[in-house]
């Protein structure tokens, strides 16, 4: 199989996941995509992780799918076949998760930073649906990305192919920052901290009432809002968090910060 492409480090309730095939632009590969699903479930089961970072090594986060191992139709149904797996844990994952981008992203690399909860770039980054380009569709990571996307945006970026850069990530929702590559981690390591002060499974809920589709009536909408946050104001958690506010000290489920 070879050396790692994907590691993952847990320190002070942050497990950060990092793509390190910078020598093939971190190209989804078989090996890669493989690796990144593991190192992700891994992630998502330890109890002690209550954030996810994604980064990577190299000058770019993720060029796409591994064009070298998609020459056949074969192969490449293959990837597109495993990629919507990766979106979707990303998308659902309990747990935040945020990317850290100190470069580019291309194709599929951009479904993957649209399905993390923050996305956070280096101001030199770029972006691109390369896919009509090559001929293909950008037709699975739409899945993620369209709902971040600007309609007129989307209409523009997914038929020209055109480079965009990360302020213009930033005007049309796809990342939430654009920084100065010398404050790109500090940028990433502040939202990681404030995800950390939210209670696990006020998270997880706040997350799936994001995704939650509107009810046909604005009555219904309020009925089981009501239902949510009534659940979460009386649940061990919720009563735990009431009391550290009061009693002016961190909630239980904050990590300690090493000294």
């Amino acid at each position: 199989m070879g050396e790692e492409l994907v590691h993952r480090n847990v320190e002070a309730g942050i497990a950060t996941i990092t793509l390190d095939f910078p020598h093939n632009r971190n190209a989804l590969s078989a090996q890669l995509r493989r690796e990144l699903r593991e190192q992700l479930a891994a992630a998502l089961a330890d109890e002690a992780v209550r954030v996810v970072i994604l980064d990577h090594t190299g000058p770019v986060f993720c060029s796409g799918m591994d064009l070298k191992e998609s020459s056949g139709a074969g192969s490449q149904d293959q990837g597109v076949r495993e990629l919507p797996d990766i979106l979707e844990t990303l998308w659902t994952s309990p747990k935040p998760v945020v990317a850290k981008l100190a470069g580019p992203a291309r194709a599929g690399g951009v479904g993957i930073v649209a399905a993390c909860d923050l996305a956070v770039a280096a101001e030199t980054a770029t972006f691109a649906f390369s896919e009509v380009r090559i001929g293909v569709v950008p037709a699975v990571i739409s899945l993620t990305v369209l709902p971040r996307l600007q309609p007129r945006a989307a209409h523009e970026l997914f038929l020209t192919g055109e480079t965009f850069d990360a302020h213009r990530a930033v005007e049309i929702g796809l990342l939430n920052s654009a920084v100065p590559a010398e404050e790109l981690d500090t940028r990433t390591r502040r939202y990681a901290d404030l995800l950390t002060r939210g209670a696990p499974n006020a998270l997880a809920a706040t997350k799936a009432m994001l995704r939650r589709p509107r009810a046909s009536t604005l009555n219904e909408d309020f009925d089981a809002m009501l239902d949510l946050s009534a659940h979460h104001f009386a649940s061990e958690e919720g009563q735990e968090g009431m009391r550290a506010f009061k009693e002016k000290r961190p909630a239980s489920w904050v990590p300690e910060q090493e000294s």
